[in-house]
């Protein structure tokens, strides 16, 4: 019987650290739940859990969700009123007459390009098109077969082409494959027809993420937009996508890159901003820890896009995008008062980082508006105190 003993003792150890394991997972995946919760509610310490219902955004003159513009960052009435004349009749010269009149050089062209491609993108998923009627986005082709040596509308051409390729397709098919090829053979088409403008070496900059170049052949393009553009904003931003993990680079290169971009950044230059949303790119999924808003490298990144912020020229095309980031990471660090600050200048349009990865950007943005309304009350803050 005594010999028996160590095998019962054996079995009922292994049961023993079998249960452990077991109430270690479940311990665990409760954290992990919690975490998500926290992610996705926005949970924050500071908020008492009563405040939230009571804080009323529209006490602050903000807008209602439903009144939210996805489709920008910051307002472009201009580009509005064109969108609309273009959608409605159909005609692309109103865009044409536009972008010939946009700076070629500046952030507001680059938007621009975007903005109308991703609307012709939109329409042709909506209207795809029959056999007795054109498809949506019909005037974008006959743009591009009216004035083919136009470089506005080859620069939106390949721009619909590259979002069409990350819309339909699947990276590393076939049919991603052909839709990028055609768009890098329209990007250089775009760059014959206006030798100084970046856009085109912009726009390949997702071809060159998409089609996987490598470190080199991507160092060959950064350096032709430096070239005509070293402090594009837009540009930096599209280049760091590629230098991400998530990609074809790791955290230390994207860091670094957008170290480098802020430590070169002209007076009032934005790109001072960089190294947040390098941060923004890498942060983790599930996060255990909640100082790590407070942490050393998530405070420096902030302090160094609220210092571009305060140091930009109040039309700065991407001042928005930058102060929509500063509202996520300042909600998410419990700083009430400076997200505060920032929702002043941003409210009313939502179609930026971090809100467009949501399925409903006007949904996420509000979420985190109504915290930082709850956090300032909660913190002796009102109406009549709000800063700007």
């Amino acid at each position: 019987m005594g010999a028996g003993w160590p095998i019962v003792g054996a079995v009922w150890f292994a049961c023993g650290m079998e249960i452990l394991w077991v109430l270690t997972a479940v311990i665990m995946i409760g954290f992990v739940l919690q975490a998500l919760l926290r992610r996705r509610r926005g949970l924050v310490g500071l908020v008492p859990a009563d405040h939230p219902d009571a804080a009323d955004p529209a006490t602050y003159g903000f807008m209602a969700t439903e009144e939210l513009d996805i489709r920008m960052p910051g307002p472009d009435q201009d580009l509005l009123n064109v969108l609309d004349v273009v959608q409605r009749t159909q005609d692309y010269r109103a865009a044409q007459q536009l972008l010939a009149g946009t700076e070629t050089e500046g952030e507001l062209r680059w938007q621009r390009v975007q903005a109308f491609a991703g609307a012709a993108a939109l329409e042709l998923q909506q209207w795809p098109g029959g056999v007795s009627e054109a498809p949506g986005g019909q005037w974008l082709r006959v743009w591009r077969t009216e004035a083919p040596k136009d470089p506005g509308g080859a620069a939106v051409h390949a721009e619909f082409l590259v979002q069409q390729a990350w819309r339909t397709s699947t990276p590393g098919t076939d049919d991603f494959r052909i839709i990028m090829e055609e768009a890098k053979d329209t990007c250089g088409q775009a760059a014959l027809l206006a030798p100084g403008d970046p856009i085109p070496y912009i726009v390949e900059l997702s071809v060159a993420r998409g089609m996987k170049y490598s470190q080199a052949e991507f160092e060959q393009l950064w350096l032709k937009i430096l070239d005509r553009a070293p402090a594009h904003m837009g540009a930096h931003l599209a280049a760091l996508h590629y230098w991400c993990e998530k990609w074809h680079g790791s955290r230390e290169l994207a860091y670094d890159f957008a170290e480098a971009a802020a430590a070169r950044a002209p007076r009032g230059s934005l790109l001072a901003a960089m190294p947040l949303f390098a941060v923004f790119e890498h942060l983790p999924e599930v996060n255990l820890v909640r100082s790590f808003y407070q942490s050393e490298v998530v405070t420096k990144a902030v302090h160094g896009a609220l210092f571009a912020v305060h140091a930009a020229r109040p039309d700065d095309p991407m001042l928005a995008h930058v102060r929509h980031l500063l509202i996520f990471f300042l909600v998410r660090s419990e700083r009430w008062s400076e997200a505060m600050s920032q929702l002043v200048h941003v409210d009313g349009h939502v179609g930026a980082l971090p809100w467009t990865l949501s399925p409903d950007p006007a949904a996420e943005f509000a979420v985190y508006r109504a915290l930082a309304v709850a956090g300032y009350e909660a913190n002796g803050g009102s109406p009549a105190t709000m800063p700007h």
